[in-house]
């Protein structure tokens, strides 16, 4: 059974791998409750049951999507940590009244949010719900005010915070009264910016795990003419070839070994690929792999 740990102490318990429905409806084998119930399953049946929800995905459709099959099975929900994310207001035909893309994370907009997404999902609470990039207009004690009111009212069990700088994360921490539970970032061999900037290393100060979105920079470090991508995946096959993996598989790996140990993201519509990312759990890289995909990535040896 896929591993397990808690986000932070007072966080969920979560599984290793999270399955993000970022592209769930761009699935072009349909989005039928059908199909989204095949990848509901293949997840829980390898033991991944976080699921990583943005209001925004799917121009604000796939948390309806994915409530549909909770509404159909409502014994699924019991099985599963729902995390959603608020903030983002883009111009599309579902969102009435957006001029402009923005971000609104004060109280009263976060509240709105948290309502709208449980109905889309069809529950009543969710896990963790996430501030989905910081709103430069907002203070952090406003928004800290949004997060613990809707965590008071029993709609939301624990917040966290997506794409944050470190003085962000601790500016909001100390309104909030400790960390928020885990800071989501973009982690994979083509963006490493939170290895350096000490967003990985905030991360275990706090005592938080991370969560690292687009492990295979969305799809690009596998399929990309661009230099670094092209070496990368010479080195990622040459390396899987020794450890009989995927070279998708050791991309994951290779996010995973991070000190700060995070909950790695996946994302696709192919249960067989669901099944593929599972596999990369079993996988320990030797420290010099580990390395050598580094120095493909940035087209240098270790400073």
């Amino acid at each position: 059974m896929m591993s397990r740990f808690k986000l932070s102490p007072h966080g969920p318990d979560v599984s290793a791998l999270a399955y993000g429905v970022w592209r769930l409806a761009e699935d072009p084998a349909g989005t039928s409750v059908a199909r989204i119930r095949e990848k509901i399953d293949t997840c829980l049946e390898l033991g991944i049951t976080t699921f990583d929800h943005a209001d925004i995905y799917g121009r604000y459709t796939c948390e309806g999507l994915f409530g549909r099959v909770l509404k159909d099975a409502p014994s699924l929900r019991s099985q599963m940590q729902l995390i959603t994310k608020c903030g983002i207001n883009v111009v599309c035909d579902n969102r009435p009244g957006v001029r402009v893309n923005h971000y609104d994370v004060t109280a009263p907009a976060i509240e709105r949010c948290v309502e709208r997404s449980l109905r889309e999902l069809n529950t009543d609470h969710v896990d963790v719900l996430l501030v989905h990039r910081p709103d430069w207009l907002t203070s952090a004690e406003e928004t800290a005010r949004g997060l613990l009111r809707v965590v008071a009212s029993g709609k939301v069990r624990s917040v966290g915070v997506s794409n944050y700088s470190t003085h962000q994360f601790a500016l909001l921490a100390k309104y909030l009264g400790g960390a928020p539970v885990t800071n989501q970032v973009e982690v994979n061999l083509l963006h490493m910016a939170a290895i350096y900037d000490g967003t990985l290393d905030q991360c275990q100060a706090a005592d938080v795990r991370p969560m690292a979105w687009s492990p295979l920079a969305g799809g690009r470090l596998l399929t990309s003419d661009d230099a670094a991508a092209v070496r990368t995946r010479a080195a990622l096959a040459r390396i899987g070839a020794a450890y009989g993996a995927s070279a998708e598989q050791i991309a994951l790996a290779w996010v995973a070994m991070l000190p700060a140990r995070p909950q790695v993201v996946i994302g696709t519509n192919q249960p067989g690929r669901i099944r593929d990312a599972a596999g990369s759990l079993a996988l320990q890289l030797d420290r010099q792999h580990w390395y050598e995909l580094w120095e493909a990535a940035q087209g240098r040896s270790v400073p």
